[in-house]
């Protein structure tokens, strides 16, 4: 249950980053060193919970990916990067179980909108992409900004990009950037979604939303 151990290792990580920095325990001050928090969390969870004597959690940041068939949504190439990429791999069979997390780290004092939310709905289209090297993958974002988490209303230019707390999206919708200078192509997502924040007075609020990846015929996608 290889599978199940991935996200209890991204579960447990994800709690214990989200009460240390609202606790004041760690402190991030920008998304490198959000994803360095939580990759050195998933360390100690990852090898606290490798059950076999031939079994190594590993994990890795930036890792790699390349597409040869089409361009990934948000980088407009055939090339990639995961934020967080972490494994648990038998020595005796060779077998690897992986999960991809895709992070973002939105500031009050560096609002960047609405691209921003463009780029949350362009990191979860990749991450379904990511289906012939992972089991499971997790989009996680951070902000100190109530704008993405409770906002009354988004301008109907970019009101498809919604991932407000209780928000729905359906599998199959497109989202479209109506400005006259679009952040990017029209994007159009494979599952259905419900994002649910958990909210902190006076801290981050967070966001984690699970990711189905797919391995689609023809779709030739690999790590470097």
């Amino acid at each position: 249950m290889s599978h199940d151990r991935l996200v209890q290792v991204f579960d447990l990580a994800y709690d214990c980053l989200r009460k240390k920095i609202n606790g004041g325990r760690i402190k991030v001050d920008n998304e490198a060193s959000l994803q360095l928090q939580f990759a050195s969390i998933l360390k100690a969870v990852g090898e606290l919970l490798e059950i076999r004597s031939d079994e190594i959690f590993t994990i890795e940041l930036e890792k790699a990916v390349v597409q040869t068939d089409k361009k990934f949504g948000k980088s407009g190439t055939k090339r990639a990067k995961i934020d967080v990429f972490f494994s648990f791999f038998n020595a005796s069979t060779k077998e690897t179980h992986s999960c991809a997390v895709e992070m973002k780290y939105f500031k009050k004092k560096n609002h960047r909108e609405p691209n921003n939310r463009y780029d949350v709905f362009a990191d979860i289209l990749n991450l379904e992409s990511y289906g012939n090297f992972a089991d499971c993958c997790f989009l996680l974002v951070a902000t100190d900004h109530d704008h993405y988490v409770n906002q009354v209303s988004y301008s109907k230019d970019t009101e498809d990009f919604d991932f407000r707390h209780g928000k729905n999206y359906l599998a199959g919708t497109t989202g479209t950037y109506r400005t006259p200078k679009p952040h990017g192509l029209p994007i159009i997502l494979n599952s259905s979604y419900s994002f649910s924040w958990d909210t902190t007075i006076g801290g981050l609020h967070f966001l984690k939303l699970a990711v189905e990846p797919v391995c689609k015929p023809n779709h030739n996608a690999k790590l470097l």
